[in-house]
């Protein structure tokens, strides 16, 4: 993520906060409700038109790609109008406190 994962992040630094921006506004605009379900594991349910789910994947790619402590799992649901899906956001215990921040934001941005 865009938080500080000593050794564990090769985003460039002038990078990071157009990263962030991403994650904020998939927050804001998508994410419904955040669960922590452990201290290593994290579920998002969101909600969103059509393309939110290949937009998600995206950006969860590109998060993994840069900062492979991460694991993303999307998982499409049935929705009464555009798409809906799950999205697992998983780390090691050494990256919990990370997580936490990250769970923190997208409660803090959920519509």
């Amino acid at each position: 993520m865009t938080f500080d994962i000593p050794g564990a992040c090769t985003l460039p630094a002038a990078d990071r906060p157009l990263r962030l921006a991403e994650f904020d506004a998939l927050f804001g605009t998508a994410t419904r409700t955040v669960t922590a379900v452990s201290p290593t594991h994290a579920r998002m349910r969101l909600t969103g038109p059509a393309g939110l789910e290949a937009a998600v994947r995206d950006l969860a790619a590109r998060e993994t790609a840069c900062c492979s402590c991460f694991t993303f799992t999307v998982t499409p649901q049935a929705a009464a109008h555009g798409e809906a899906l799950v999205l697992d956001v998983e780390v090691p215990a050494a990256h919990a406190a990370v997580l936490a921040s990250l769970t923190e934001r997208a409660a803090g941005a959920t519509p």
